[in-house]
């Protein structure tokens, strides 16, 4: 006899409390195996691929494309042989109470290691059972003593938590229900064994189209021209991480111009040798370093309520990078540790993943201080916005030829704009144009660089 299980959304980790269906990867009806993926869903950090614990045939999806769904809210039930056809993960939920009853699990590795023959006899077992749901099972209730009078009416025996499998076999029907908003579940099916055709619900469809609809006022936008873009995943994210940082810090910034045509030099003089060739990112990064190390207050963040200055002991450089999905903060971790070539190799993986749109939350996360090469769009200048809570960030803009005095003559050279905007309340302008002076001294002359080595 088969069981319906019901799978929820599992917690995604990093105190994340919902995630946005991207795309389903299953239909009802389908028959799955244990930790088969069911749906792509999208956080406030990455994409993700969530697995069921559950094999069997899906009965029910919830929630639409661009829909976010809470974590602990259903995502899908499943339709499992109550003869052994559940899985490990079945087997594994028994004790933690009965079929309706969550259990908390990891987010990927539910089953247990198995053969591929006893998984394939699961499914099969599975897909027999995707006929007619059996109905509720009672849950036993403790006998209560009698009341001094007799009720009108015995109570109804208290039904388990377990959804019941809607008396549908055609995804047809079952999609028709959907789009035009009819509860399967309130049904009563004119097919054999009380099963729900297509006629049933296209005359649930014409009842509820003649009953009077009651309509409430809406409210017009301000603009019937205008398109409306609701802020969801990832948008929504940066919106209100950006929203926090202008309110709560009060930011400043500073620019210099700086001639970088040595630090360019170096970087040609060091891709010239046999290895991995050096990016103009990493060098950044290998002076951002050397700076903070120098002027370690600028290395902080400000606590939640204000009352104290968190300086860090290491060093989480984060980066901006340009994805699909919009802007994202990659953190290489431990930067401090890392020499030019190392930094160049974790720059590339965490960018390339970054345009693949698979960083993971632990790699979106932590950052101690923002390295923004905005130079890569073109463009000169900028007063960027702090990457809340940290209390620097280091702006970069495009190196181009222009022409600069140098050595008392008129050259034309390779120059930069560095912008670096800081929070006021871990330090003042004197350490915050030390630390910009420090870095366009560096890429000035980057030779600077072995005496912090």
């Amino acid at each position: 006899m088969p069981v319906v299980r019901e799978f929820t959304l599992p917690d995604l980790g990093e105190g994340l409390t919902g995630a946005e269906v991207v795309r389903w990867m299953v239909e009802v009806g389908e028959v799955i195996a244990v930790d088969q993926p069911v749906v792509e869903v999208e956080t406030a950090k990455a994409v993700v691929e969530v697995p069921c614990p559950y094999g069997g045939v899906v009965t029910a999806l919830f929630g639409e494309v661009g829909e976010e769904v809470p974590v602990g809210a259903p995502l899908v039930t499943v339709a499992v042989s109550g003869s052994g056809g559940t899985g490990a993960a079945d087997s594994a939920a028994a004790p933690a109470g009965g079929p309706g009853e969550p259990v908390e699990r990891p987010l990927v590795g539910y089953g247990v290691a198995e053969s591929r023959g006893s998984r394939r006899a699961r499914v099969r077992a599975a897909a027999a059972a995707s006929v007619p749901a059996p109905a509720p099972v009672p849950v036993a209730v403790p006998a209560a003593p009698a009341p001094a009078a007799p009720a009108p009416a015995a109570p109804a025996p208290v039904a388990a938590a377990v959804p019941a499998v809607v008396p549908v076999i055609s995804p047809l029907v079952r999609r028709m229900a959907r789009d035009h908003g009819i509860d399967l579940a309130a049904l009563a099916g004119s097919g054999p064994d009380g099963l729900i055709m297509r006629a049933d619900v296209q005359r649930a469809v014409d009842t509820a189209a003649a009953a009077p609809v009651a309509t409430a006022p809406v409210a017009a936008p301000a603009d019937r021209d205008a398109e409306v873009i609701p802020l969801r995943g990832l948008r929504r994210t940066i919106a209100e991480k950006l929203g926090r940082s202008h309110r709560e810090i009060p930011a400043a910034t500073c620019w210099v111009d700086a001639d970088a045509t040595e630090l360019m030099a170096l970087r040609a003089q060091l891709n010239r040798a046999p290895g991995p060739k050096v990016s103009v990112l990493a060098l950044l990064a290998r002076i951002c370093t050397a700076a903070l190390e120098r002027f370690p207050e600028l290395n902080s963040s400000v606590s939640p309520d204000g009352s104290q200055i968190l300086r860090h002991r290491v060093v989480h450089l984060g980066f901006a990078a340009q994805s699909d999905r919009g802007l994202v903060v990659p953190v290489v971790r431990d930067a401090h540790l890392l020499g030019t070539e190392k930094l160049t190799a974790e720059l590339a993986r965490l960018t390339e993943s970054a345009r693949a749109g698979s960083l993971t939350p632990a790699e979106l996360t932590g950052g101690t201080f923002t390295l923004n090469n905005y130079g890569v769009f073109g463009v000169d200048g900028s007063t960027p916005i702090l990457n809340h809570p940290e209390a620097a960030m280091l702006g970069v803009g495009r190196i181009t030829p222009k022409p600069w005095v140098h050595e008392g003559e008129l050259a034309v050279r390779q120059v930069t704009q560095l912008s670096f905007t800081f929070d006021h309340r871990v330090c003042d302008g004197g350490t915050a144009g030390g630390f910009l002076r420090f870095v366009a001294d560096c890429v000035e002359q980057p030779g600077l660089l072995l005496r912090t080595l």
